[in-house]
């Protein structure tokens, strides 16, 4: 029985098993590919995309799990801000080997959308799930701080 998701504001009707993990939806079927695959254990955080604004693991939600709408890196946020959000990132070249990025920004988004003025910790704690191999942690911080900022200016 095929299974209705509301994706980046798109409706989609996919026919599928009800354990399949909503990443693999949103890769294989929907052909959204910013979302990555890091660990599938939900350990890593290059799997984040939102559910009903709230930051989760995609690797980890069963396809009838999923409880609202989904926004991945490809429609996460109004224009404007997510431009900001990109931005700094740019600004404080936070992006290494990448890899971890979409994950990194939409856990951002989501931190931002609830705090729009994060402290130190503040940041670390919201952070915290969200690898980077190349270790860019103080240019992510800097780059949070940046676009609270910019957000704040709009």
């Amino acid at each position: 029985m095929p299974i209705s998701l509301t994706i980046n504001g798109t409706a989609h009707e996919v026919d599928l098993p009800e354990d399949v993990p909503l990443l693999w939806v949103l890769r294989d079927e929907v052909g959204l590919t910013g979302t990555k695959f890091g660990c599938g254990v939900a350990a890593c955080g290059a799997c984040t995309v939102h559910i009903d604004g709230e930051a989760v693991r995609s690797c980890q939600v069963a396809l009838s799990d999923v409880w609202g709408d989904v926004t991945t890196i490809e429609g996460v946020g109004t224009p404007d801000a997510m431009a900001k959000i990109q931005q700094a990132w740019v600004d404080h070249q936070v992006a290494q080997c990448g890899y971890c990025q979409s994950g990194q920004i939409m856990q951002a988004a989501a931190l931002l959308a609830e705090n729009p003025s994060p402290s130190d910790a503040e940041i670390d704690e919201a952070m915290q799930g969200n690898l980077c191999r190349c270790g860019t942690y103080p240019r992510i911080r800097a780059a949070i701080h940046t676009a609270a900022g910019k957000l704040k200016e709009a």
